[in-house]
């Protein structure tokens, strides 16, 4: 290196630390505390408590949808109808013991008449004498390895050895349910990527029309040698800081709202309706990964936000050159 390129070099070194100097002196080249930096923050808290919101409704879904495959892959149900002339009680009974003989079945049991009428309390109420009304027996078969049980040589022998009794696997109920869980995740991530776009072209707009009203100091900045990146940096800091705010706001008042409703209806789900409520979505509680997916969603904006208004930028200079 000769002493011309030094010497250009430390020149060059000198007037960039000369321009940062006069822009701290003159000040801040994205101002803090604006009207419109407060908007962008109140915009980016909503998108980022809508996110949040939809991705616990998601992990709810999610979860339970688990919880089905699970307790369906382990449970089946006997039915036994009354048949005229036919002792009811014997006939659940001897299903239960021909269920409990077969092969990968841990347990048959024969529900009595009170967890009858719970089961009917939601259509038919409460205090109701049924004794009179032909309400079939169930028996609720525990299954110790579901791999191992034929159920077709089951419900064949069920069939040829108890009067009126129908085995029900629920397999189409739970496919059923299994595909609406299927569509309603498919529906959040819909809405969360929605919410990504209308927030980064909010942080668009937002950028945009910071340049727009700093025109003249982005122009003096170049006029004095002021490189592309600096300002880029500039108000990439200035709008990841913004981002932060408002990602944070949204994810802290989502986790609130979570755990307000897990403590509000928690505890209140009770009843026939509350365990059909429950067995749809469980305790209504958000796990550890809707909190610390409202944690990264809050994150997650921010980086974008930055990542945004600095692509911005860089666009907005070669615009103008």
């Amino acid at each position: 290196m000769t002493d011309a390129d030094l010497a250009h070099r430390l020149q060059a070194a000198a007037h960039r630390r000369q321009t940062r100097q006069a822009i701290r002196r003159a000040g801040q080249l994205v101002p803090e505390g604006t009207i419109s930096g407060n908007a962008l923050v109140a915009v980016v808290a909503i998108m980022s408590f809508l996110a949040c919101l939809t991705l616990g409704a998601v992990t709810l879904v999610r979860d339970a949808s688990r919880d089905w495959q699970s307790d369906i892959l382990r449970e089946i149900t006997i039915q036994v109808r009354p048949t005229e002339g036919v002792d009811l009680a014997a006939e659940a009974e001897r299903a239960a013991t021909i269920a409990s003989q077969a092969p990968g079945v841990a347990s048959a049991e024969v529900l009595d008449d009170k967890a009858n009428a719970r089961l009917l309390e939601p259509w038919l109420g409460t205090g109701l004498d049924l004794a009179d009304l032909p309400i079939p027996r169930l028996i609720v078969v525990h299954l110790g390895d579901p791999s191992g049980v034929d159920l077709a040589a089951l419900e064949n022998r069920l069939r040829t050895q108890v009067h009126g009794a129908t085995l029900d696997d629920h397999r189409s109920w739970t496919s059923r349910l299994q595909t609406m869980a299927n569509a309603t995740v498919l529906v959040g991530v819909a809405i969360l990527v929605l919410v990504f776009v209308a927030t980064v072209l909010s942080v668009i707009f937002a950028t945009r029309g910071a340049m727009t009203s700093n025109r003249d100091v982005v122009s003096v900045l170049h006029f004095v040698g002021a490189e592309d990146g600096y300002i880029a940096r500039e108000f990439q800091r200035h709008f990841l800081l913004l981002g932060l705010k408002g990602g944070l706001a949204g994810a802290g008042a989502a986790c609130l709202l979570f755990a307000l409703i897990s403590f509000v209806i928690g505890p209140s789900v009770g009843g026939a309706d509350g365990d059909q409520f429950t067995a749809l979505f469980g305790r209504f509680s958000i796990g550890p990964v809707g909190y610390f997916g409202a944690l990264a969603i809050a994150f997650l904006i921010a980086v974008m936000t930055a990542v945004t208004s600095r692509l911005t930028v860089y666009g907005y200079l070669a615009d103008t050159d």
